[in-house]
């Protein structure tokens, strides 16, 4: 059974064949879909772009990173185009996990070359491994295992009740009431469309949070209708997972993420996809945060279709060094 389909399949499996075809795997013909010509793409069309991955030699692929970013590149890209980039050397096979590392930040102003190793191809599971090269150096790497599709003993915990997306306010809202508190600096980013829409259950002031328990349930989807092919859409949830995690690890210390008191980056990112699922659909990431210690903080994340079908995991440990007064 092919797993990777329509317009899917040729942000994908299009690598797997460049090589005798000649051609580019990337978004670029989704992208096409999505927008008019001479038009600007869309938020979703731009984030199709960012998997548009060149496959330049044998497991050797290039990204690149949105125009006009200066800051660094964001962890969510990485994660998204390294997958797609292992997908490119994987035949009728799902991802079922992944396990990241952040090493250095990215730089948004220069390509992002991904080089796999094919560590094992077996019968049941394919494994490899993923790695971001800039400027002659490793900034991150991942391992993936892949499996066919295979029956088996099934269960899952229950996600719990909360409003529908329906009944919480809409993004667009939520910012255009906030715009005129944001630092200048941020204002203009804050206020961006974006190709993935998140509705917080709980709202928080995100300027001055109160105190509150390490646990959040926000709702996410792509924020418009993406092609088929399991393969994308979990290319889609990799990159809106990093979104709100650490963000559940500041909860309890009533720190902003604005706040120029704290450091704060990703430094690992897990993730296990059970059952099948659509990003352009709305699912439910509930989060909660065991631990902080070390200047560290610890999160995981079960995400639910809005059916209550748990059909992914997250784990992920994220700096949250307080900065040292005194050197400001």
């Amino acid at each position: 059974m092919r797993h990777i389909v329509s317009l899917a399949d040729r942000v994908v499996e299009a690598t797997r064949r460049a090589y005798s075809a000649g051609h580019r795997n990337l978004a670029i013909w989704a992208a096409r879909e999505f927008v008019m010509p001479d038009s600007k793409p869309s938020p979703v069309a731009e984030l199709l772009g960012l998997l548009d991955l060149e496959p330049i030699e044998v497991n050797i692929f290039r990204g690149l990173s949105p125009e006009g970013r200066t800051h660094r590149v964001f962890g969510g890209q990485v994660l998204a185009q390294a997958l797609v980039a292992a997908y490119g050397t994987v035949e009728d096979r799902v991802c079922h996990s992944l396990h990241a590392y952040f090493l250095l930040p990215g730089d948004p102003r220069v390509p992002i070359l991904y080089e796999v190793d094919r560590s094992r191809d077996g019968k049941s599971f394919t494994s490899r491994r993923a790695v971001a090269i800039q400027h002659g150096r490793p900034i991150f790497h991942m391992a993936v295992s892949f499996q066919v599709e295979e029956a088996g003993l099934d269960h899952a915990v229950a996600p719990p009740a909360v409003p529908s997306p329906e009944e919480l306010p809409g993004e667009d809202e939520v910012r255009e009431r906030l715009a005129a508190k944001i630092p200048e600096r941020y204002r203009e980013h804050f206020l961006r469309k974006r190709p993935i829409e998140l509705r917080p259950v709980s709202p928080r002031d995100i300027l001055n949070p109160a105190k509150a328990p390490p646990q959040q349930c926000v709702w996410v989807r792509a924020s418009e209708r993406l092609p088929d092919g399991i393969a994308l859409h979990q290319c889609v949830l990799a990159y809106a997972s990093d979104m709100t995690l650490l963000d559940t690890s500041l909860r309890p210390h009533g720190i902003s993420i604005f706040s120029e008191r704290i450091q704060i980056a990703s430094i690992d990112h897990a993730m296990w996809f059970h059952r099948p699922f659509r990003a352009d659909e709305w699912l439910l990431y509930v989060q909660d945060s065991p631990s902080g210690s070390g200047a560290r903080g610890f999160s995981r994340g079960l995400v639910y279709t809005r059916d209550g079908v748990l059909v992914a995991s997250a784990v992920q440990e994220g700096l949250m060094r307080l900065r040292d007064e005194t050197k400001r």
